[in-house]
């Protein structure tokens, strides 16, 4: 019986696993199509009714802004080719349910190698048929 019980808790740790990797790909799949200007990749990634949303926290008090997805894809489209950013994701602690996961991932946003402002994303995904989609990603700015 110990034995039948530990199978069972391998091959679910093993399942379980392989979900978070497949949550953490999509959300490097996002970043990678984010830091090469890429929107194709990003349509790959992201649910076509996704909420984006951040939240600025400075000596004024707190805001919270909501950014339209048709906006967010012109803007990545159109940054300055001389500009640099970059988004380091520093960890990621991923939970995921059935066809619903959920990615938090503190980060350093970089503009041209000095230190812009940092946080951490909130990610919510859904599966799609083998796919994981992004549906809300909701994020602090602090400098």
């Amino acid at each position: 019986m110990k034995k039948i019980a530990l199978v069972l808790i391998f091959i679910f740790s093993i399942n379980s696993n392989a979900q978070n990797e497949d949550v953490k790909n999509t959300i490097q799949t996002f970043f990678e199509g984010f830091h090469h200007r890429d929107t194709l990749l990003l349509h790959q990634v992201c649910a076509d009714k996704m909420i984006l949303q951040s939240i600025e926290e400075n000596s004024n008090g707190n805001s919270l802004t909501e950014e339209p997805l048709h906006f967010f894809y012109r803007s990545v489209a159109s940054f300055p080719k001389d500009l640099k950013y970059n988004e380091q994701i520093l960890s990621y602690t991923i939970q995921v349910d059935g066809s619903m996961a959920h990615a938090w991932t503190p980060y350093e946003f970089y503009i041209n190698d000095k230190l812009s402002h940092k946080g951490v994303n909130a990610f919510t995904l859904f599966k799609e048929k083998e796919s994981w989609k992004i549906v809300y990603i909701i994020d602090t700015r602090r400098k």
